[in-house]
């Protein structure tokens, strides 16, 4: 088990607040010993967050958490990676993930065929795009997904580094061996369970290593995990009711939640979601199930519930429901978060 005085927590920012509060929050987040901080995609782009973090940070990393990487060209993602990599002075990650259909091709309205080959490409070509786009040497890209002409590129300025760290969201099994084999590092979907990591994941990241003739030294596992600690232990089960029942009711989670046991709640969840809203049904989800998803309970019950996780990741981001509570509980969330599991750093 990997020693305590070494375990890093992440956090995360959000791009619906004004830069000087962004900046502030990220202050406060390096001051209380974090390793790095998120800004995340669900609408917009993650990248302008991560601008105004740089401004008032100086050793803590910023990523996307995630870019959805199939919204956007990957030559546009390959630039404001370089750009937000110059502003943080090399303390940029790159986080990528596909996201699910009904999200990326059917709200962004973008091509959702093979995402895991979709993804690997498009990391090829930004990886292609920040190590020679300067030099004058691109030419052509012709793939199965993406064809560039860049025969009249005019050379941007060098970049900061020219390999940028990128870490490779994933759910199950295939990609989360493409982010093993390809990638610097894998993020763990936040429904993800000390169970799944021990059973499932660790096989799945020594299937993508052994592809690419690598160790698992070569990559960081961080995980995000949804964690609702509270002394009314009540409050903290019906707090992580409702993300649990946000996933399930998404026809592509169900696979993952079968693997569970749970197949027959989902298609109730899917059914709810198709007639409104998740909301309507989130009084569907069993205790039992809304526990096994979230880190819930009291602040000692959470604390030694993630305890087995770090035998498996290197890094975790803990985050109260970010999309079903109010930002009242939000804030409430982090501070007990905070106390819970960072006055060691």
């Amino acid at each position: 088990m990997k020693s305590t005085t070494k375990r890093k927590y992440w956090s995360i920012i959000s791009p619906n607040m004004p830069a000087a509060k962004v900046a502030e929050l990220a202050r406060q987040q390096e001051s209380a010993g974090l390793a790095g901080t998120y800004s995340c995609q669900v609408y917009g782009p993650p990248f302008t967050a991560l601008g105004a973090a740089a401004t008032s940070t100086s050793r803590m990393h910023l990523a996307t958490g995630i870019a959805i990487a199939l919204t956007r060209s990957p030559f546009e993602t390959a630039m404001a990676a370089i750009d937000l990599d110059h502003l943080s002075e090399g303390r940029f990650i790159l986080g990528l993930g596909s996201s699910v259909k009904s999200w990326t091709g059917g709200i962004f309205g973008m091509p959702y065929e093979k995402p895991v080959a979709q993804l690997r490409e498009a990391i090829e070509v930004i990886r292609k795009v920040i190590a020679l786009s300067h030099t004058g040497t691109l030419t052509q890209h012709k793939g199965t997904y993406y064809q560039f002409d860049f025969s009249e590129l005019q050379p941007p300025p060098p970049p900061l580094r020219t390999r940028v760290p990128i870490w490779i969201a994933a759910l199950r099994g295939a990609m989360t061996q493409l982010g093993a084999e390809i990638g610097d590092g894998v993020i763990g979907h936040p429904v993800w369970t000390v169970d799944w990591l021990r059973e499932v994941i660790v096989k799945d990241i020594k299937k993508g290593l052994d592809r690419s003739h690598r160790q698992r030294s070569d990559i960081e596992v961080n995980t995000w995990l949804w964690t609702t600690p509270n002394t009314d232990r009540r409050k903290s089960i019906e707090d992580a009711r409702a993300v649990v029942a946000f996933y399930a009711g998404v026809a592509q989670y169900e696979p993952f939640f079968a693997a569970h046991g749970y197949a027959e709640v989902c298609k109730k969840l899917q059914h709810g979601v198709q007639q409104g809203s998740y909301k309507s049904v989130t009084h569907l989800v069993p205790d039992e199930m809304a526990e096994r998803f979230v880190l819930a309970g009291t602040p000692d019950e959470v604390r030694n519930r993630l305890e087995p996780m770090w035998e498996f990741i290197d890094s975790v981001a803990l985050l109260p429901p970010l999309y079903t509570l109010s930002q009242e509980e939000i804030q409430s969330y982090f501070h007990t978060i905070g106390e819970t599991f960072y006055s060691d750093l």
